[in-house]
C-alpha cells in the first residue's frame, strides 16, 4: 500500500486529510490570511483588504518554505468585523462576536492535526483588537501557539517624492491601499481618484488619533464624510506599492521565522 499523495502546494486546502497529516507536524505553521469585504471608496474594490492579506502571506509562505520552515496557507478569512462600514453599501459584515467563534472554532479544527501553531495575518484594522482576544482564546483551549500581525508595514503618505502628506492620518483607502492595490491588481482600480479626506483636526492632536495614537475613539467611515476615505489616494502609484508589498512579504517572512523558533520563557 503507498503512502498518501503529497502535492507540492503549499496550499491547506489542497492536500486530503490523510496527506495532511502526513506532511504536518508539531513544527508546522497555519498560516490564515484574514481580511474583509467592505467598502473603500468609489475607486478600490470591495475585497481589498482580504487582497492584500492573502496575496502577502502566500508570497511569505512560499519564502519560508523554501528555506526548510513548515508553513501552510490556510483559505481567507473574508467576511470579518467590518461595522465601521455598516453604512455604505457592499459591505458584508459579521458581528465581532461571531467572529471571535469562527476562529476560535478555526483553531478547534486546526488542534486535530500534528499542527500546534497558528498565525494570522490581517489585512483589516477593525480585525486587530479582536486577533489579540483569538490568540489567548487558542492557547487556553487549545494548547496552541497562536499569533496575529498586519500584513505589513505600508509606505505612509508623507508628503515626499510626490507621495502626498496623511499627516499619520491615512488609515483606509489613501495612497497605501491603493498604490498596492495598483501593484496587486490594476485592473480593479478605478482610473479617478477620490479628492483628499485627511481629519485634519484628528491629525494635530497629541494623544487621540489613528496609527498608534494612544488614546482610541468610536467611529464609523462615515463620520468622515460621505466617500468612506480616510487619507489621500492622489499620488497613488503602482510603483510604491510594489514597495509596499514587498515589504509586507520581508515582514511577515521574518515573523514567521521568529515564529518557527519561538519558545515561552
Amino acid at each position: 500500500m503507498t503512502g498518501p499523495f503529497l502535492p507540492a502546494s503549499r496550499n491547506w486546502a489542497d492536500l486530503s486529510g490523510p496527506s495532511l497529516v502526513a506532511a504536518t507536524s508539531g513544527r508546522s505553521i497555519a498560516v490564515v490570511p484574514i481580511g474583509a469585504i467592505e467598502h473603500h471608496g468609489p475607486h478600490l474594490p470591495l475585497r481589498t483588504d482580504a487582497l492584500v492579506a492573502e496575496a502577502v502571506a502566500s508570497a511569505a509562505v512560499e519564502r519560508v518554505s523554501a528555506s526548510g520552515i513548515e508553513a501552510w496557507l490556510l483559505p481567507t478569512i473574508q467576511y470579518a468585523k467590518s461595522d465601521e462600514h455598516h453604512w455604505a453599501p457592499g459591505t458584508l459584515w459579521i458581528e465581532g462576536t461571531t467572529l471571535l467563534d469562527q476562529l476560535i472554532e478555526l483553531g478547534r479544527s486546526v488542534a486535530m492535526t500534528p499542527v500546534r501553531t497558528v498565525a494570522f495575518v490581517n489585512g483589516h484594522g477593525g480585525n486587530v483588537m479582536l486577533l489579540g482576544w483569538a490568540n489567548r482564546e487558542l492557547r487556553r483551549r487549545f494548547g496552541l501557539r497562536s499569533f496575529s500581525m498586519p500584513a505589513g508595514a505600508g509606505i505612509p503618505g508623507d508628503g515626499e517624492e510626490g507621495r502626498p502628506d496623511e499627516r499619520g492620518q491615512g488609515i483606509h483607502a489613501g495612497f497605501g491601499e491603493t498604490s498596492i492595490v495598483m501593484h496587486l491588481a490594476p485592473h480593479l482600480v478605478a482610473p479617478e481618484m477620490p479628492p483628499r479626506n485627511v481629519p485634519e483636526k484628528i491629525a494635530g492632536m497629541t494623544h487621540i488619533g489613528f496609527n498608534r495614537k494612544p488614546v482610541m475613539f468610536g467611529w464609523t467611515s462615515e463620520d468622515f464624510g460621505p466617500t468612506g476615505v480616510i487619507g489621500d489616494a492622489t499620488g497613488a502609484n503602482p510603483a510604491d506599492g510594489r514597495l509596499i508589498f514587498e515589504r509586507g512579504v520581508d515582514f511577515v517572512s521574518e515573523a514567521l521565522t521568529e515564529i518557527d523558533g519561538f519558545e515561552f520563557g
